[in-house]
């Protein structure tokens, strides 16, 4: 938006000497040293943490704004504001007065003064940071920095994603996507699109909810954000053109409160998968089907008739046409209904992305994996509680074709074809009158080895090798509720395990990982080949 306030709130010089030394991303609030979502005031250049840590920046505006009601409106409008700041990491611009981002600028243009100076410095914190390490890795007092793979010594080359502002639902699911190989190199094979041209070519966006670009392409920046990781070349990737992406095309998710990590996935793989089957900037449909017949004729599958998906509002008619969303993720479940009046049995065939699996009741005041009252939940309880035979309550009668009226039935589902990733979620989240409380209980999940041939519905048509998976990655919520708290995700690359959390990556261990509390977990498909750890 056009914001009234820049000429009386912009004051500081653009290299002001009152900036704090090191990286602008990494700056500390001036009030509780937390280093997370910095924003630095563009009146006074103080630095302060961001409404979704524990507010400050916010607190600086309207501490400064106290002692202006004593004075007259004239008054007012001479004294500086305090009102707008800037992200220290995305660089964008916010007005608390008028509660929205800034697209303009003032008339000699500090803002963007202010912004360049910014990223000056994060990038000569960044090359000094740089090139200290690699004087570290020179030095031999480096060894417990580095890793030992196959005798020879590997620096970590993994690259973390920035918060932009309560954006770690985003960062976890990225990151997880981004360590199943098969699905992650498809992308980032994928041609280079250039969106912008004229005036904005080779400039970078700074995107606001106000901006009305419509030139935009999920696809694009997604591949641009899985190219940026993995290489090495930098600690952590701002993934703001995504993330203002998706601002455009799934409404939902605008703003920067917190949001949950499962729902964004779904809306991320059926709108990709959406803006893959209509091509994209001009890239035909033809084009996608036949480099995704290089991932073999048995990954795909082909869903006639309703494309159906478990996130909301996506039941829709398509032609059925595979991408490598469906053809990796794409399952199919047969749904058995049996009136229990006259035994009329109906099937149906839904086709899945992932499974969601609820928590069976008995386990769910287990909340650590040795805690002593009673047996640990497994993965295989909750797989048993979503395929065992189930009586509808009262609420799910069932409209019987042959009694011809709503009846009291059984259900029951089988797998009818398993997908090459095996996404399982665990249902977390449950509505209690008005608040969405969090199940915490822990459930026991193998990395290796887990056996789906017990839930197939023709078991007997199936290798043993398709029916084991291993596990890629894990989505994990810590907190008490789905609009609070923060995600992390681990997962495994080239046989090492990495703890993701935002910025920071780290190399962890097996042990770490399976007692961590799962959200999300993505199992891949083994390879032929001999195994003998089962769940």
């Amino acid at each position: 938006m056009e914001c009234p306030h820049l000429s009386s709130s912009v004051c500081i010089a653009p290299d002001s000497a009152k900036f704090p030394n090191g990286s602008p991303s990494s700056w500390c609030c001036s009030v509780c040293r937390s280093n997370k979502s910095p924003w630095v005031c563009l009146t006074c250049s103080s630095v302060h943490c961001g409404r979704y840590v524990n507010g400050h920046a916010k607190k600086h505006y309207e501490d400064a704004q106290v002692p202006l009601t004593n004075h007259k409106k004239s008054e007012k409008q001479d004294k500086p504001q305090h009102t707008v700041c800037m992200d220290c990491s995305s660089y964008s611009t916010y007005c608390y007065r008028c509660d929205d981002f800034v697209v303009n600028d003032t008339k000699l243009g500090l803002v963007q003064k202010v912004r360049e100076h910014l990223q000056n410095l994060e990038n000569s914190a960044f090359t000094a940071d740089r090139h200290r390490k690699r004087k570290l890795l020179e030095n031999s007092s480096l060894n417990s920095k580095l890793l030992k793979v196959n005798g020879s010594t590997t620096a970590i080359c993994a690259t973390g994603l920035r918060n932009l502002g309560n954006t770690c639902f985003m960062n976890a699911i990225l990151q997880s996507l981004s360590n199943i190989e098969q699905f992650c190199c498809y992308f980032k094979e994928l041609p280079a699109v250039e969106l912008r041209n004229g005036k904005t070519a080779g400039r970078r966006t700074y995107h606001t909810r106000s901006q009305g670009d419509n030139n935009v392409s999920l696809v694009e920046e997604f591949r641009k954000t899985l190219c940026a990781l993995w290489q090495g070349s930098q600690t952590a990737f701002s993934p703001e053109s995504l993330f203002y992406v998706v601002w455009k095309i799934m409404p939902n998710f605008r703003g920067y409160q917190q949001q949950d990590a499962h729902e964004f996935m779904r809306y991320l793989l059926d709108h990709l998968h959406l803006e893959l089957q209509g091509g994209f900037n001009g890239v035909s449909r033809s084009a996608i089907l036949q480099e995704n017949s290089t991932l073999s004729a048995s990954n795909k599958c082909c869903m006639k008739g309703i494309y159906k998906t478990n996130s909301p509002k996506t039941e829709r008619k398509e032609n059925g046409a595979s991408t490598v969303v469906t053809a990796i993720f794409g399952g199919i479940l047969q749904n058995e209904v049996n009136c229990l009046i006259c035994g009329t049995e109906s099937r149906k065939f839904d086709p899945f992305l992932d499974l969601s699996l609820d928590i069976p009741s008995q386990f769910r005041n287990k909340r650590s994996k040795n805690q002593e009252n009673g047996p640990v939940c497994s993965l295989r309880d909750c797989l048993r509680s979503f395929t065992d035979l189930e009586e509808l309550d009262e609420t799910e009668l069932y409209m019987c074709h042959k009694c011809k009226k709503k009846q009291k039935s059984t259900k029951k589902f089988w797998i009818q074809k398993l997908p090459k990733v095996l996404c399982l979620h665990l249902k977390r989240f449950h509505w209690t009158a008005y608040l969405r409380n969090k199940v915490d209980t822990y459930v026991e999940f193998p990395l290796r080895g887990l056996d789906m041939k017990c839930y197939l519905l023709e078991p007997e048509n199936s290798g043993p090798e398709h029916c084991l998976y291993d596990l890629a990655a894990v989505v994990v919520h810590h907190g008490s509720g789905v609009g609070s708290g923060h995600y992390t995700a681990y997962a495994a690359h080239e046989g090492r395990w990495f703890h993701f959390n935002d910025s920071t990556v780290t190399l962890t261990d097996e042990d770490t990982v399976v007692k961590a509390k799962a959200y999300i977990l993505f199992y891949v498909e083994r390879q032929a080949r001999a195994g003998s750890d089962k769940l």
